[in-house]
């Protein structure tokens, strides 16, 4: 594929969606950013959210890992299902009861003002890096595909693209991102409809020898019962239920989508159906990544050291122009599908939770547009620092981190709903704090202490209870009447 191809592509791309930003951010005020004034279509928001939740962490990291931990990463997906049932019917209900924009708000009035901004805070950590990691593989392929051709450095690379989603996101908002991403979910999935497609005609197999080689393959292991392992099946479906509640139910960037539903019922049909595209979209991208591994061996293609880079290696050298096309495409989509949602969402916590700009008596847009801003550089930031040292599969990297990073989220939030006890509020920061360290003490030595056990994404679950413990720790004791 020649660099004027590629450029072709992204500037094409690029304009429908500035034409979709301009058609939904008129007349835009905080409202429209904040909440797209609450009348998006429920099946609209399902549909954009595959996109958004595939990122570009599924689009490359999961096919390529199927040489690694096979499907295993399917009971990851099975737990997060059962997760969604529960975000449908606890969380969402009481997101609008409280009518919400933040839903960090929810411990400002179960614990007080430290509990919020801690809970809030977490979650700007959190999303800035989860989003920095999936731009980072992006940017990798937007380099190889046309910026390395005219000797253009890595760090204009990143800066170009995410200066072009803050372009399309500035006004709009969340309005735009419910409309984008549904462009952004079509190409991803025409991407590796196509890929499969092509793959099978170069290999001349036909529908049923795919389904023959597919399951007959070890790289197709779905199930792992060694309790040692970190991806046993019992740990990583757990684990797969509680990760879905902190990083969807939990987080701003999902819930935002869901919260422009004009009311509950639309909301919960919405992560309903959704779950469902997600776990048949997810089912895709492995089917995928056997046949990648499959067409390289036949075709006597050395296999890249780093199992992230198998996906576009062949995408842009050996399938064919269309499929480099789509490629570049789904690519381009992943990487804009989650970073414009995440800068949006964290300029909303930051400017709600943090500023609290909705008590001021002027409207506040150049705040916002400030936050927008800021929070544009330091993801750049962020991805130049990942860049110098990264060494690990980047599925892996997201959710590890996430591990520590949603824990105290998940804890604050299963606490206030479990029990009905107050705590000392100034404590509140200490104890999310001290959870996570805790956590990756145990992460680093379980093996050594536990004689083998290595834990996996159920961190996350450890952390949230070491969290609650210490929330109980500082709970407040009911005064008595004296009679």
């Amino acid at each position: 594929m020649t660099p004027i191809i590629v450029f072709s592509v992204i500037t094409g791309y690029f304009g429908l969606l500035m034409l979709i930003s301009y058609l939904t951010s008129r007349k835009s005020d905080n409202d429209t950013f904040f909440t797209g004034n609450r009348k998006s279509p429920w099946y609209l928001v399902a549909y954009g959210m595959v996109g958004a939740s595939l990122s570009g962490v599924t689009f490359i990291s999961v096919p390529g890992e199927v040489a690694n931990t096979g499907w295993t990463y399917l009971q990851f997906v099975l737990g997060n299902i059962v997760g969604y049932v529960i975000i449908a019917f606890v969380l969402i209900p009481l997101f609008y009861k409280l009518n919400l924009i933040s839903i960090y708000e929810y411990l400002k009035d179960r614990f007080g003002l430290k509990s919020y901004r801690t809970g809030a805070s977490f979650f700007l950590i959190s999303q800035t890096i989860g989003a920095s990691f999936r731009l980072f593989l992006a940017a990798i392929v937007l380099q190889i595909a046309f910026f390395d051709s005219f000797g253009i450095p890595f760090w204009v690379t990143v800066l170009v693209t995410i200066s072009l989603i803050w372009l399309y996101t500035f006004r709009g908002g969340i309005k735009t991102i419910v409309w984008t991403d549904t462009i952004q979910t079509t190409f991803l999935l025409l991407a590796v409809t196509i890929s499969i497609i092509v793959i099978l005609s170069q290999l001349n197999l036909s529908f049923d020898d795919a389904i023959k080689l597919v399951t007959t393959s070890p790289k197709s292991k779905l199930f792992e019962w060694d309790w040692l392992s970190d991806r046993n099946f019992f740990k990583t479906f757990t684990a797969g239920i509680f990760i879905t509640i902190a990083m969807n139910g939990l987080d701003q960037n999902v819930m935002q989508k869901n919260l422009t539903c004009k009311n509950v019922k639309d909301a919960q049909k919405n992560i309903l159906w959704f779950s469902i595209t997600f776990l048949i979209s997810t089912l895709l991208f492995l089917i995928l990544g056997v046949l990648l591994y499959q067409y390289a061996l036949a075709n006597n293609i050395p296999i890249p050291e780093r199992t992230d880079d198998l996906y576009p290696l062949l995408a842009l050298n050996y399938f064919g122009l269309l499929v480099g096309i789509v490629f570049l495409l789904g690519i381009i989509a992943a990487a804009f599908s989650s970073a414009d949602s995440a800068l949006t969402a964290l300029t909303t916590s930051f400017c709600i939770d943090i500023l609290n700009i909705r008590k001021t008596k002027t409207v506040q847009k150049k705040t916002r547009l400030y936050v927008h801003i800021g929070f544009t550089m330091l993801m750049f930031l962020v991805i130049i620092v990942f860049n110098s040292f990264n060494d690990a599969s980047v599925v892996s990297a997201v959710f590890k981190v996430a591990g520590f990073t949603y824990g105290p989220i998940l804890g604050l939030y299963s606490f206030g709903l479990i029990t009905r006890k107050k705590v000392k509020d100034k404590l509140v920061p200490l104890i999310c704090i001290i959870a996570p360290i805790l956590s990756i003490i145990l992460n680093y030595n379980s093996e050594k202490w536990f004689n083998g056990f290595k834990f996996g994404f159920e961190i996350l679950i450890v952390n949230a209870i070491l969290t609650m413990l210490g929330l109980w720790l500082i709970t407040i004791k009911p005064k008595t009447s004296l009679n």
